[in-house]
Formats: structure tokens, sequence, C-alpha cells
């Protein structure tokens, strides 16, 4: 995003984004891409619905798994049911169902997996009900975003939720379920999703997939280094991060064994591009007078990996996990409280049972 882009962006929606919030000081809330890992995320919420605690966002953005979370996170408590029965429940099937060749699907076909159980989740959670729910809470200035990555152009594409729920409908129900998957479509892991768009008088598809493909979250850190004063709107509000992960890969040795490699360097580069664009985020909320507020799973909480913790049950206990803190008001820290600790951090020992991300309680 260029300054001028981003001045044109501003004039347009950040008044109404500061009405939206009623006087109030505006609350953003960004949820991080992390395959399974998202259960962390949509258990933060949970626990922080249960203690009665959590802000009203005017801002809510979401990538890869982040995405499906957002909308659910973007409509409030009375919504929080819905996660937990979607990471939660006992009926739905897993989402990793793999193709009759395995891996050879996908170096010759689309992915390693099917798409199917994916489309199934959002079909039963993206209902007309939440879309009429997304368009009303749009119409009083509230921004949901949601980012993929669209494989044709190799650039980052950031979606308007609300407006594309307010066209009702359909058409703007099957596009909102494309977008959310298309973001959470790990490459190799799920398919692409092909969504139609016209130019010129023209229908054709465009191939896009995990939004982590570009960014590990959704915030516009390109404008962080060129934005020559305050955006007054901002000022005094709270930027609240949910990095569904590590923001340092635990160290371990890697198998010599190509899967084991690849798997190893996906995790090693998310965690890499995480802590970057924390440290942007972090700048920008100091230009702008806002404060930072952050998590992440602790590193005494072993994932296994985005893949593995797709997994119905590490998915359920990684829930459980996040809820556990975030009820007990130790989930949320400082950017550079957090970003020291990731720096100084030890291994843990194996038979040690995982710590929350805060270990003292802290404010929110």
């Amino acid at each position: 995003m260029t300054e001028q882009e981003f001045r044109h962006w501003a004039a347009s929606h950040l008044a109404v984004i500061e009405r939206s919030a009623d006087g109030a000081p505006v609350n953003v809330l960004v949820l991080s891409g992390g395959g399974g890992a998202g259960a962390f995320g949509a258990g933060v919420l949970s626990g922080w619905n249960r203690l009665g605690t959590r802000p009203r966002f005017q801002i809510v953005t979401g990538v890869s798994v982040g995405a499906l979370i957002a909308p659910f996170a973007f409509l409030g408590a009375q919504w929080g049911h819905r996660l937990s029965v979607a990471f939660q429940g006992e009926n739905g099937p897993p989402l990793l169902e793999r193709r009759v060749f395995g891996w050879l699907a996908a170096l010759f076909g689309w992915s390693a997996f099917r798409g199917a159980p994916l489309r199934s989740l959002e079909d039963r959670n993206v209902t007309p009900a939440l879309l009429r729910a997304v368009a009303a809470q749009a119409a009083r200035g509230r921004l949901l975003l949601v980012a993929t990555t669209d494989l044709d152009s190799g650039e980052i594409m950031v979606w308007n939720m609300g407006a594309i729920a307010a066209q009702g409908g359909q058409p703007a129900l099957r596009l909102f379920r494309q977008v959310l998957i298309a973001s959470a479509s790990i490459p190799g892991v799920f398919p692409p999703v092909l969504i139609p768009v016209r130019a010129s008088n023209e229908v054709f598809d465009e191939m896009h997939v995990d939004g982590s493909a570009s960014s590990a979250f959704l915030f516009a850190p390109g404008i962080v280094p060129i934005l020559p004063q305050e955006v007054k709107p901002l000022h005094g509000g709270t930027i609240y991060l949910v990095i569904n992960g590590h923001l340092r890969t635990r160290r371990k040795t890697t198998r010599n064994r190509t899967a084991a490699v690849l798997l190893r360097s996906v995790d090693t580069e998310l965690a890499s591009d995480s802590r970057a664009r924390v440290k942007l985020v972090h700048s920008f909320a100091l230009r702008q007078g806002m404060k930072l507020r952050v998590t992440e799973i602790s590193s005494s909480y072993r994932l296994g990996g985005f893949t593995v913790a797709l997994d119905p049950a590490r998915m359920k206990a990684l829930f459980a996990y996040g809820e556990r803190c975030a009820t007990e008001r130790r989930v949320w820290a400082g950017a550079l409280a957090v970003l020291n600790r990731v720096a100084s951090q030890r291994a843990d020992s194996p038979d040690k049972a995982p710590q929350c991300p805060v270990r003292a309680v802290a404010g929110e």
C-alpha cells in the first residue's frame, strides 16, 4: 500500500470507523495464520468472552485460519459458541482427508489432501444469518478484512468481507465462503480456490490460496516507514495481535528427509516473518499513539507442525489451552516484552507442562 493509497483509504473509512466506536478508542483485532494452531486464537476469544472483558472491535483482520475465525470475532460474544463447536465439536470430519495417491497427488495434482472437508466446514458455519449479521455491522462502519494470495499476480489480495456481505443473496454467500476457504488453503495441502472476476467485460478465474503465503497476518506494514503523521482517529486505540503459533521455532533435530526439511523450513519462515511484522506493527502503534498487545503460543507448548496440528484431538486440546490462559488473564503482553522473551527463550524440558503465554497475571 502506497502513502497515496493509504490516504485515500483513510479518507473513506477512518471517519466512519471512529463514529462506530461511539466516542471510545478504536480497537483492532489481528488474527494470524497457523493451520490447526488457530484453535489457540479461537480458545483465547472464547475465554475472553467468558471473562466478559472482551472489547468491541472496530476493525478485525484475518489470514489463513485467522480468516476462518475472523467473522465470529467480528460479530461478538453472541457468536462465540460457533467457534467452540468448530474447534471442539465431535461431529465434524477431520480436515485432512488424504487423496488416493497421497503426496504424489501434491506433486502431479493440486494438493495432497482434498478440499471437501474444509468446504463442508464453511458451508455449516457461514450461513445466510451470519452474512446478514456481518452486513449489519459493516453498515455501522466496522471493517472485516481477509487476505488471500492471488497466485496469478503473485500479490496479496485484501477482501472487504462486509462489502461482500452487503450485496446479499446466494452469489454473495458463495463468494464469502470462497474467500474464507481460499485464505485457509495451505498450498500443497489443500487445493487452490478459483474465484471468478470480471475485467473489461470478460469473466475469468483467478487462483487464490492461503493468505499466509504473502503475509503471516494482515496489517498495513508497508505504510509504516512512509506514513508522515499521526492518523487522529486511531490515537488512544489498541491493537490486539493473536499469533497462532510460535514467534521462534523450537530447537530440534530435523530429519534428513524432503518432507521434514520442507515443513521445518515453512515453520521457520513463518516465525521469522511474524517477528519482523510484529516489529513493524509496534512502530506503527507508537507513531499513532496506540497500544499494542500481543499473544503467542508459549514455546513450552509443542505444536508438531501446522499439518499435524490439524488433527481434531490436537485442535481441541489447543483450544482448551487458549481458553484457560485467557480466563486466567495470562495471554496479553506488550510487544517489546514478548519480543524480548522470544529472543532470550531457552528450550523447555520435555516433561514440563505447557505454560501460558504470560507467566504472571497481566492487565488487559
